[in-house]
């Protein structure tokens, strides 16, 4: 199967390398040239169970030489989809399937909007990745399942097929009748861990050992759970600690959230669409949501605090200062 990758930051890697060690003719696409170009000249590093091996995939910056695919799978920030599926429109012919395996929700509407719903399927995973260093990548696939489904629950060949391709590779794959229920369950496990990491700086080694952090954690993931069920939504996560035990299950002692990575980036993080997202549910079906809006708010003051140390150091060397 011919597969592109719109995105290539660390779980596009480890998702895209692995799918590339099993067979699949994979093209990862990012923006980052110094990222490419090391892909492209030293194969990408796995760093798997403590052991580094090159993978030999292509990648690109641009979709020019890319030409039509089997199956797009989006893996950028989610304030950015819109942009950069509309940049891949020409890899995306009648019968390639698009599909997000982004965290957070809403993801879909925004695809279907620009390539037709006719395109899609939905999917989640709980393969994890850290960017290292450019074209070298810490990869958590072990143990880690992927869903995926069509957006009515139906069980169609071409979701058969993916499913097939990914199995192949090592993906623990499972097809979906639920893939809204599927799409929630994951968001829980980004609720229970992305904002506390990126507030407290901790990888998961440390993050675990903070009673007090799981604490505030369980309380997030039982509002996300509330939300979902005044929404009509069938969760398979029945304990909101049990949210929080499956985020670390299979990942290294060092492992980051993509929104701690963003951070230590000086990037704007997902937080929007993440506990964002349990935030806006909550008051459009009348159920409160403190901790989220508290954790919400806390993320957004470090991005606010990284924003003006960018710029004042950007003015600083302009000035000669």
């Amino acid at each position: 199967m011919k597969i592109c990758f719109v995105g290539a930051g660390a779980l596009g890697c480890a998702f895209g390398g692995t799918l590339a060690k099993g067979g699949s003719q994979v093209t990862l696409v990012d923006f980052n040239k110094a990222h490419v170009d090391a892909i492209n000249r030293d194969g990408l590093i796995m760093r798997e169970n403590g052991e580094d091996r090159p993978v030999k995939v292509s990648a690109a910056s641009d979709y020019r030489n890319v030409g039509v695919v089997d199956l797009v799978i989006v893996l950028v920030k989610s304030n950015v989809t819109r942009s950069a599926i509309e940049a891949a429109q020409s890899i995306v012919g009648p019968d390639t399937i698009v599909m997000s395996i982004q965290n957070g929700l809403g993801h879909e509407d925004v695809l279907a909007e620009v390539v037709g719903r006719e395109h899609l399927l939905a999917g989640k995973t709980y393969v994890g990745g850290v960017l290292l260093e450019p074209g070298h990548v810490g990869a958590g696939v072990t143990g880690k399942l992927t869903h995926i489904g069509e957006l009515d629950g139906s069980i169609t060949p071409r979701v058969r097929k993916v499913a097939e391709e990914f199995t192949r590779a090592g993906l623990d794959t499972i097809i979906s009748p639920n893939i809204v229920g599927t799409i929630w369950d994951k968001l829980l496990i980004n609720v229970a861990t992305g904002a506390v990491s990126a507030i407290t700086g901790l990888v998961y080694g440390g993050l675990y050992k903070v009673p007090e952090v799981e604490a505030t954690a369980i309380a997030a993931v039982a509002e996300a759970m509330a939300v979902a069920k005044a929404q009509g939504v069938v969760l398979s996560i029945k304990d909101p600690r049990d949210a929080w035990v499956m985020a670390a299950e299979g990942l290294p002692f060092e492992f980051k959230t993509s929104m701690l990575q963003s951070l230590e980036r000086g990037q704007v993080t997902e937080v929007d669409f993440i506990n964002g997202s349990v935030v806006r549910a909550g008051k459009a079906c009348g159920i409160p949501t403190p901790v989220n809006e508290t954790l919400v708010a806390c993320v957004k003051g470090i991005e606010h605090r990284l924003t003006h140390v960018a710029q004042g150091a950007a003015s600083n060397a302009a000035s000669g200062r």
